[in-house]
């Protein structure tokens, strides 16, 4: 089975930088997968994708070295089987509050006898190769989103769900949960430490630690902060950011309003 090559920089060392598709294009995204992102993760969640849109955006991805991945809209079996039929080398699965939901996750995202994961890797054996079964649940990552109180509370108890790689942090909802706006950057102290905890805690856990942030001095924070790797943005922001910059420069004087980032 083709090798996880995220897992692979991480375990390395790499500050490892992953691309986010909001777009329901395989055209940008292969555009965005050849920039060097060690993953390209396509939103289902709050982007704009399908599943028929995303197998083209999957097969797009997999024409770079970028490792293809999926945030699901949520903690469903039917659909992350299918994106992981369709080739996601790993899933992020939103508002994961306790420890009986991290299990659910890893029940439908892992073969047995770890999990349920029905048989039927289409487009999958294309991209990992004819044994991809028998690989799949050491080199597929399963990532829970950490982003309410309940997710935080219950961190150990989600850690130590056998079977899962590690976490995703949404600073935006976990900013909403403790009463502040919704920020990819928060500055309010008990955000910022929950944030510092969640990147500690798995650490001592060997697991892995992911966090979108709104731009490269963000990301650079949160390795500092220990994070395995880093979302900036995604396809739309970048180039609503691009597309203002360059009206800014043209125009000159006065500033350009910063594209929303949530």
């Amino acid at each position: 089975m083709r090798k996880n090559e995220l897992k692979k920089a991480i375990a390395a060392g790499t500050r490892a930088l992953n691309g986010w598709l909001a777009i329901p294009n395989s055209y940008s995204a292969e555009i965005m997968a050849h920039q060097g992102w060690e993953a390209v993760t396509i939103d289902l969640q709050h982007g704009a994708v399908d599943y028929q849109a995303a197998v083209g955006m999957m097969q797009a991805i997999s024409t770079t070295n970028a490792v293809p991945m999926a945030r699901v809209p949520w903690n469903e079996a039917g659909i992350i089987m299918k994106m992981l039929d369709a080739g996601a080398y790993g899933i992020i699965c939103p508002m994961i509050n306790n420890r009986t939901e991290a299990e659910q996750f890893v029940s439908y995202g892992r073969y047995p006898p770890i999990g349920t994961r029905s048989m039927g890797p289409n487009r999958a054996v294309q991209y990992g190769g004819a044994d991809y079964w028998q690989g799949a649940n050491e080199e597929v990552l399963l990532l829970a989103m950490i982003e309410t109180r309940d997710g935080l509370k219950n961190l150990d108890d989600i850690l130590s769900v056998k079977g899962l790689s590690g976490v995703y942090v949404g600073p935006s909802d976990l900013s909403m949960a403790h009463g502040k706006p919704p920020t990819l950057d928060p500055s309010d102290p008990e955000v910022v430490e929950a944030i510092k905890l969640i990147a500690k805690k798995t650490a001592e856990k060997g697991l892995i630690a992911g966090v979108h942030t709104d731009g490269p001095q963000t990301a650079l924070k949160r390795f500092e902060q220990g994070y395995h790797f880093s979302t900036i943005l995604n396809d739309a922001r970048l180039l609503a950011v691009a597309a203002a910059q360059a009206i800014k420069d043209v125009r000159g004087g006065g500033e350009v309003a910063k594209p929303k980032t949530y």
